[in-house]
């Protein structure tokens, strides 16, 4: 009776073992399909193939490994570590039912391939790189090797941080930057307050036109309107200087009529006689 139970149980381990292998291959054949797919997509239709198409493609992708991930971790699915896989017939022959299992990657089973495809360990390369990885952590003492792991660490949480919150940091900087930075100018304000009402910093050339006769170098002021004439009277002599020509005699000291009434207008415009 033991022997047929340890039988029995052998029986149900195998059958169960080729369930999970066959469950195994078509999730990967599934795979398989949709990453040949995709790789199509991107060589022959990439001019009509849009984004969202992309990340559907690619969920896709993520689902069937998450998928296979959980067939791998059910509890009902045997430990695929604890089987041994022996090669039993060594051939230098091409075979074809095994190219044809292989998709012509594989088509001979010979002492050469045998060790690449049956490997349990990492290839030498890699062998190597990881103990010259070993030696290199071995040399650093604890201390230090704590130390780089929480600045690493630190490192990541700061980067998580700005990632996860862009949006807030942007409309943080956004709002400093307006409340400290004016939007105006306080010496060009001064500068244009004084140019409006004290004529402060104005040319004082005279603007272009037509030169009266008698007054050279005088030209109008304000079109249809008085206009202020330019007179030097000295002081001192009390001659009228400046004039033209056509100036009559005999007024010596004393200022036209005309040139009165146009001083008196002109005033009359200034803006503080308003």
């Amino acid at each position: 009776s033991n022997v047929s139970l340890i039988v029995y149980i052998k029986q149900r381990e195998e059958k169960l073992l080729e369930a999970s292998v066959e469950s195994l291959i078509s999730r990967v054949a599934h795979l398989k399909n949709a990453l040949h797919s995709f790789i199509y997509k991107l060589e022959n239709e990439y001019e009509r193939l849009t984004w969202p198409s992309v990340l559907d493609n690619f969920a896709l992708l993520s689902g069937q490994l998450n998928t296979i991930n959980k067939l791998l971790r059910n509890e009902k699915t045997p430990s695929f570590r604890q089987q041994v896989i022996i090669p039993l017939l060594l051939s230098p022959d091409r075979d074809e039912e095994l190219a044809k299992l292989t998709e012509q990657r594989v088509p001979v089973f010979s002492h050469e391939i045998v060790p690449d495809h049956l490997r349990t360990k990492p290839d030498p390369e890699v062998e190597e790189q990881e103990k010259q990885l070993s030696a290199e952590a071995a040399r650093i003492g604890p201390e230090v090797a704590q130390k780089q792991i929480q600045t690493l660490n630190k490192l990541c949480s700061n980067l998580l941080e700005k990632l996860n919150n862009p949006r807030d940091d942007r409309d943080a900087e956004s709002a400093a930057i307006r409340q400290n930075k004016p939007s105006f100018n306080t010496a060009d304000t001064n500068a244009l307050v004084a140019a409006v009402g004290f004529g402060k910093g104005l040319s004082k050339c005279r603007p272009p036109g037509p030169v009266a006769p008698g007054h050279p170098g005088q030209g109008p002021m304000m079109s249809g309107g008085p206009t202020l004439q330019q007179v030097t009277i000295g002081g001192g002599s009390g001659q009228q200087q400046g004039m033209g020509p056509g100036a009559p005699q005999g007024q010596a000291g004393k200022m036209p009529s005309n040139i009165k009434t146009n001083i008196k207008a002109a005033s009359s415009m200034h803006p503080y006689n308003r």
